[in-house]
């Protein structure tokens, strides 16, 4: 496989990863699907049993239920080399699930006034962003939140030039020279959000290229967009004249009491963190990306019961802890006409949401990191699952698909038995 088609293999993961998938590993080792689970009891036994069967050091689950948790667990490993155990106290990135957390802010930056859906990004940003192959179009903030903006993740670039190891870590291991030989990330310190976007969309940048736009009017065709998103960061970062992981912080973390959790990884133990694995014998040093709101919270499965569980009320109408009733319900409107996102990943955008067979569901993928969540669009029920488990290298990817099915399968009856 080559460096670029591993690169793809990541930036096109978040459509790979609703498809139809085998039930073994590269092992061959196997495990049964879930068929009689009637209590906490029996999903700790199957899940044990699943982390073990399959390549996974460690996986953590919250599980919704009406207005409570009704299940919180963890099992397996923050690190396998020093047999760490992973808890629910175990701080771990969460790679794109990030981006719900950029929707709420956005929810809660319309509602105080800063701007609208409607809103001309250029109406916001310092500096004019033009697509040179669509120069009359105008983008608005509801173009960003449903990928449709016509600004794209130019692969090569997005992944060597805005993942980076962190200065300190160790790199003549075999994970650093994966990163660094594969996919050509550097050892450096991170640049900030507005230098790395100025740089990348930006006609004199070092990194601006046509290849990082789309030769189409915003808001006809849906391109995942990882910069787009970190682009929204930015524009609540000069909206409001906060640092957008402050924002996060003061308008949605600390009202959930998500005492744990931030965008800052200055303010994480990188010692305690669950350790990213490739596979269970080549972990990989520690990185950031420069373009953080749309993948780098770090939190844990305490925390994001906490979120979780606002999200199932809120989209039942049934909280107001982060902002209004209307607010929770712009969240998860269906902001595109039918048919604009590809049939094989969703129906329908909400605010970084999106919208298949009656969920409202959004993963994140990295590498080492593979989560998880989705809740029913009637707030019935939902979870979460995060896991320092790989699937951005191809011969894992199948592999996570795997564990992904088997734990909505176990947790979709263990939610029956429990009614």
């Amino acid at each position: 496989m080559t460096t670029l088609s591993r690169i793809l293999v990541l930036t096109i993961l978040s459509i790979i990863l609703t498809l139809t998938s085998c039930s073994s590993n590269d092992d061959g080792a196997t495990i049964n699907e879930p068929t009689s689970i009637s209590s906490a009891t029996d999903l700790n036994v199957y899940l044990g049993e699943l982390e073990q069967s399959h390549t996974v050091p460690g996986l953590a689950i919250s599980i919704v239920k009406g207005n409570n948790i009704v299940y919180q667990e963890s099992f397996g490993y923050a690190n396998i080399q020093n047999q760490i155990a992973y808890t629910n106290e175990t701080i771990n990135s969460i790679a794109s699930l990030s981006k719900t957390f950029v929707g709420a802010a956005v929810a809660k930056a319309i509602e105080q006034g800063y701007f609208t859906l409607e809103t001309d990004i250029n109406d916001i940003l310092p500096i004019q962003l033009i697509n040179p192959k669509q120069p009359e179009g105008v983008i608005k903030i509801k173009h960003l939140v449903t990928h449709t903006s016509g600004l794209l993740d130019n692969p090569e670039v997005y992944l060597a030039h805005n993942y980076h190891i962190i200065p300190g870590e160790d790199i003549a291991t075999a994970g650093a020279g994966l990163l660094m030989d594969e996919v050509g990330i550097e050892q450096r310190e991170t640049f900030t959000l507005e230098e790395f976007l100025a740089n990348y969309f930006v006609e004199d940048g070092d990194l601006y290229s046509l290849d990082n736009f789309a030769d189409t009017p915003p808001g006809i065709t849906w391109n995942y967009s990882n910069l787009a998103t970190g682009l929204t960061g930015y524009i609540i970062e000069t909206a409001t004249g906060q640092s957008f992981d402050d924002y996060v912080k003061e308008n949605i973390l600390h009202h959930l009491q998500m005492n744990a959790s931030t965008y800052d990884i200055s303010e994480i133990n990188t010692h305690e963190m669950a350790t990213r694995y490739i596979n269970e014998d080549i972990p990989l040093p520690v990185y950031a990306n420069d373009s953080y709101p749309e993948g780098s919270m770090y939190t844990t499965n305490d925390d994001m019961g906490k979120y979780l569980l606002d999200m199932v009320k809120g989209i039942k109408g049934e909280s107001t802890v982060l902002f209004s009733k209307d607010s929770y319900e712009l969240l998860f409107a269906p902001q595109l006409a039918a048919g604009t996102v590809p049939q094989d990943f969703a129906e329908n955008h909400g605010l970084f949401w999106y919208f298949q067979d009656g969920k409202a569901l959004h993963g994140g993928n990295s590498f080492g990191i593979s989560t998880h969540m989705e809740i029913d669009q009637n707030g019935n029920s939902g979870y979460v699952l995060l896991t320092n488990m790989d699937a951005s290298f191809s011969g894992n990817i199948q592999d996570y698909i795997a564990v992904k099915e088997k734990v909505t399968t176990a947790i979709t009856e263990f939610l029956d038995a429990i009614e």
